[in-house]
């Protein structure tokens, strides 16, 4: 097998990339007094005391401080790490840039692999993207998802995997939600981990990908949803690399309508940096981390704020969100703590981003979780704002958190919903009110030692109580009711209760209760509720329109009206919402057109599913002309006890 390595030129894109003469490598490290690209026996020969690189598996320094060599009789699968001699140490070093790491040797002493782009046949060339407008986002964290503490009498724990989410498929598609959006994917140094602590961009999680022992049964699993889309199956060597896997998931979640957004971190990187991974990668002398070429010593979560400021640095994190575009087929992206980055010189940074990112597929979201006092520098066009699409907000989540929280304090406790009308707002400076995404609950929110899922806040005695199921509906109407964006966190439509944790294993009580879903009928009842509001909110323009304004809002009664319609053509939709603990019978509210009013959406149907005894108008109500709430007409309504009823003319 031929060996001669030979030079390449500024053009040969970095990390590794598979060609018909061999396969190149580039690597960016300015600094370095001389590297070395090891394969094969070179390789194998490095693991031993006393290694010394052959001059045969030298690197060519190019004049933009990258190093290059395209080494030939090598391609898809093959091993490979670079040596790095520096004036600081010499030894190995990953490849930032390496698409997946082997298994064997093990994290973090493994191999980089070479991984061609292209082997993963898609067949999603049908889907298109939903309007930003219209998504209803869904967050998963993949090894919680679909983790297990013990199968059968193994004791075996387990985290989720990518190609799980395949058994998630038809629930998800029936829950109508129609974009997923999962937490960081990208390899992180610990076995579980909430995921913002990657270290390997450019590669998938190892521990999230199905080893070769198990693969038979999720490669029937997948071929099953690609036949009932009429596609060409797949074949195990198509399946088996880590990234076809989380390729495969894309893919099939396409099929079903579903759109897919990563969570891309690029604050930061580590903690868990080890001698062979991008720190120091240049290997200059420890002390100053401002000296580890892709870092600054600005500290967050533990780990090290990227250097903005070099524009390679910029390059290898956009370069990163386009390979998730290019080689994934995402939909869109949240990046994580943009705060972080504009705090230590990232703006233009993310104005490069934006643009970026935009140029190469204008129809995937960008999201910003910005926490600033000016929310909307995040969405404002670039140059005086940092050109992302939509925002994070916690202006309705805090609003509807603090009136259940206040409900659950009982019938005398006082229950702001003037504040909770004023948090339907769209936040000062922003010029459309779909760039808000709102949630009640999220990774963050309701984490294991932060605040109460929405069920246990509704009713923290007992969250299967009534108190807790009709409190955590109207919690759901609000925010769905709202504009803007609206996220639901893994489990809330099944009234999960118990607070998140990344580290599932021994903490049974942390874990998604699936296995309760299959038997309690007040979480069947829940999720029935969750899919019909969500096919309610798909079904009616007027949610996804820009008007909107709360017309009855009632300390005293505890009511809250709000008034949805699409401006010049109609269509209005009014929610009302009832967080007192006894029905109300004869309670008018406005109506801005004259009757009849169908009854659309009832939520206390879902009270013992169907509930016999629903408290609400028998399909319709008829106005009146008397004026109420700012409006030419009214109705005298009946709204059940905590609960909200959808009208819609």
């Amino acid at each position: 097998m031929p060996t001669t390595r030979t030079n390449i030129d500024f053009t040969t894109p970095l990390g590794a990339t598979p060609t018909a003469s061999g396969v190149t490598f580039r690597l960016w490290a300015p600094l370095a007094q001389q590297i070395f690209i090891l394969t094969g026996a070179s390789l194998q020969a490095a693991e031993q005391p006393g290694f010394s690189p052959s001059r045969d598996d030298a690197m060519f320094a190019l004049s933009d401080g990258t190093w290059g060599a395209l080494v030939p009789g090598i391609g898809e699968g093959a091993s490979y790490r670079f040596w790095v001699v520096g004036s600081g140490s010499t030894g190995f070093k990953r490849d930032p840039r390496a698409r997946e790491l082997s298994f064997i040797p093990a994290y973090p002493n493994c191999d980089c692999l070479v991984r061609d782009a292209t082997t993963y046949p898609w067949h999603d060339q049908d889907f298109r993207t939903p309007e930003f407008n219209e998504l209803i986002q869904y967050q998963i964290h993949i090894g919680v998802y679909y983790a297990t503490d013990e199968v059968g009498n193994d004791k075996r724990r387990r985290i989720g995997k990518f190609l799980d989410l395949l058994d998630r498929v038809a629930y998800l598609r029936d829950l109508g939600i129609n974009a997923v959006q999962l937490l960081p994917i990208q390899e992180f140094s610990s076995p579980t981990s909430r995921g913002y602590n990657g270290v390997d961009l450019f590669s998938p999680e190892m521990d999230y990908q199905v080893p070769d022992a198990e693969l038979g049964r999720y490669l029937t699993m997948a071929n099953a949803l690609l036949a009932a889309s009429g596609k060409a199956p797949l074949t195990l060597t198509q399946l088996r690399p880590g990234p076809n896997q989380l390729k495969c998931v894309v893919d099939i979640f396409h099929l079903n309508g579903i759109a897919i957004l990563f969570d891309l971190v690029f604050n930061h990187a580590g903690p868990g940096f080890n001698d062979q991974s991008m720190w120091f990668l240049d290997r200059q002398p420890t002390g100053d981390d401002n000296r580890s070429l892709y870092f600054t010593n600005v500290d967050w979560v533990s780990g090290r704020v990227f250097a903005f400021w070099k524009q390679d640095v910029r390059r290898f994190l956009i370069d990163n969100a386009l390979q998730c575009l290019a080689e994934y087929h995402i939909d869109g992206m949240r990046y994580d703590e943009v705060t972080v980055i504009d705090n230590n010189g990232g703006g233009g940074f993310c104005q490069e981003l934006s643009a970026a990112v935009r140029s190469l597929n204008p129809r995937a979201i960008q999201i910003a979780e910005y926490w600033r006092d000016d929310r909307a520098t995040a969405v404002r066009a670039v140059p005086s704002g940092l050109g992302f699409d939509a925002a994070w907000s916690d202006r309705l989540r805090d609003a509807i958190r603090a009136a259940i929280g206040q409900v659950s304090g009982g019938r005398a406790a006082f229950v702001d919903m003037e504040a909770l009308a004023r948090a339907f707002d769209t936040p000062a400076g922003f010029d459309a009110a779909w760039r808000v995404v709102n949630y009640i609950e999220d990774h963050d929110t309701v984490a294991d030692g932060r605040q109460r899922r929405i069920a246990s806040l509704a009713d923290p005695s007992n969250s299967r109580s009534w108190f807790a199921s009709s409190r955590a509906r109207v919690a759901a109407g609000l925010l769905f009711a709202a504009r803007g964006i609206p996220m639901l966190f893994m489990g809330q439509e099944i009234l999960e209760d118990k607070q998140w944790s990344d580290y599932v294993f021994g903490r049974p009580d942390l874990l998604i209760a699936w296995d309760d879903l299959k038997t309690n009928k007040i979480m069947q009842d829940f999720l029935r509720f969750c899919r019909d509001l969500v096919a309610l909110r798909r079904a009616q323009p007027a949610f996804r329109s820009e008007s909107l304004r709360v017309s009855t809002r009632n300390n005293v009664d505890r009511i809250i009206t709000v008034h949805r319609w699409i401006e010049g053509v109609g269509q209005d939709i009014l929610v009302v919402a009832n967080l007192r603990e006894t029905n109300w019978f004869g309670y008018r509210i406005g109506f801005p057109n004259a009757g009849p009013w169908r009854e659309l959406f009832n939520s206390d149907f879902y009270e013992n599913l169907p509930n016999p005894n629903t408290a609400g108008n028998i399909g319709r109500v008829m106005t009146e002309t008397i004026p109420w709430d700012g409006m030419q007409y009214s109705a005298a309504i009946t709204l059940p006890a905590n609960g909200f009823i959808v009208f819609a003319c």
